[in-house]
């Protein structure tokens, strides 16, 4: 067997779970700095081999490398062989965001008993260090609240329909061309895989356990060329938002689109870029970004966790506190009505959302006949009153469509 801790001049046996894009971008890239690294770490980093779905053999594996490297994604086989790789004295990074959501809990716990390292940058924000600032660097500052653009093919999708005004569809496409969009895009555009990633920095960020099922999320699909041509109007911004907070004694972990004014820092952030802020009151707010969509942009944040796990020793500590999870927050809404072109529709409308508190900050009247819109924002009100007037309004008949609604940060930073 060999050891994890190999001696200073010797090589450092780095076995890889999966071969796709992040995969094999990663053989690529661990020979290519395999001298840099031995400068750094005294060792010189090795590829001992690779294992698929289909081929190559864990055990033999296993066997011949000091630290294991998972990027086959999913739950099974992963879970299993990380767990057998911690168990036998191996460090493991991997990037799956699914499997540590779902199971961080159980995989942290065993490498603290069997001492080894259990590191995942890669699996949150692509290239940017979130991870590590707010495990290391934040590790004294009490967070009050996490929220980012954490998938880069979303993001990509939404510049792409606000800078040409194509629709959903569309951009969706061409985010596959560029190799921005998996075939099977349905987690990324869903929201399923930002939530993976929240439940993480969450778990991080506020010391308690928090598991995918946890987290609230709505997708892009939904989202209409028109939403983005009014929002234009209103100066606003499109993203989808992963939001970790404090509320009260409680926390909150959700995934929705969400407008932004100018003055967010988020509010700039384009194409399959990444970016997370956070913020605490000790020191306001923090954002970093950086390339988050990509073989090569994760295939680097796993290389450097690589480098951290041949420098030890580093571990995710067992959580002590367990916040009871918020439902029920407040926020602005850009509302969408497509309504019958006749006197006293605003008033109607106007009456209703009064009647459940919400009260209105801009609106915008446009077209007519058949086109008639009202497009408005909302002031912050609590989800709950502002679903029980999206109920209300749905049931008038000046309304020609279901409304449309979409959450507005209202937060600007100087």
């Amino acid at each position: 067997m060999t050891s994890s801790n190999p001696r200073q001049g010797s090589t450092f046996q780095v076995g890889l779970l999966g071969h796709g894009t992040v995969g094999s971008a990663f053989a690529r890239l661990l020979p290519e700095h395999a001298e840099r690294i031995r400068l750094i770490t005294g060792s010189a980093p090795e590829l001992s081999g690779i294992v698929t779905r289909t081929s190559g053999s864990f055990d033999e594996l296993l066997e011949r490398s000091d630290l294991i490297v998972e990027l086959m994604g999913g739950i099974s086989p992963a879970r299993e062989y990380v767990m057998r790789a911690i168990e036998s004295g191996r460090h493991v990074v991997t990037a799956n965001k699914q499997l540590l959501s779902r199971h961080g809990e159980e995989l942290w716990q065993a490498a603290r008993t069997h001492g080894v390292q259990l590191r995942f940058e890669g699996a949150v924000a692509g290239v940017v260090p979130v991870i590590r600032v707010i495990q290391e660097s934040l590790a004294g500052a009490r967070i009050d609240r996490v929220h980012g653009i954490v998938n880069g093919t979303t993001n990509f999708i939404l510049t792409e329909m606000a800078r040409t005004g194509v629709t959903f569809e569309e951009a969706l496409v061409e985010a596959q061309r560029l190799g921005y969009a998996e075939a099977d895009p349905s987690e990324d555009v869903d929201g399923r895989d930002a939530a993976a990633k929240m439940a993480i920095l969450a778990r991080l960020a506020f010391d308690t356990p928090i598991h995918l099922d946890q987290v609230r999320y709505e997708g892009i699909e939904q989202i209409q060329p028109e939403d983005l041509e009014y929002a234009d109007e209103l100066g606003l911004q499109l993203k989808l938002i992963g939001t970790a907070e404090r509320i009260g004694a409680g926390l909150s972990v959700r995934v929705h689109p969400a407008f932004l004014y100018p003055g967010h820092p988020l509010a700039s952030v384009m194409g399959p870029f990444n970016a997370v802020t956070v913020e605490s009151e000790e020191f306001t707010e923090i954002t970093m970004s950086g390339p988050g969509a990509g073989g090569p942009q994760t295939a680097s944040a796993v290389l450097g966790d690589v480098i951290s796990a041949m420098i030890p020793p580093a571990s995710t500590p067992p959580t002590s506190q367990q916040l009871e999870i918020v439902e029920d927050v407040v926020s602005a809404f850009y509302l969408h009505l497509e309504v019958a072109d006749e006197p006293g529709v605003l008033a109607q409308v106007a009456r209703v959302l009064a009647d459940d508190g919400v009260s209105v900050k801009s609106v915008v009247q446009k077209g007519l006949g058949e086109q008639a819109r009202l497009v408005m924002v909302v002031h912050a009100v609590l989800e709950s009153c502002f679903a029980a007037a999206l109920e209300q309004l749905s049931r008038l008949e000046v309304l020609r469509s279901p409304p449309r609604a979409i959450r507005v940060l209202e937060e600007e930073f100087g």
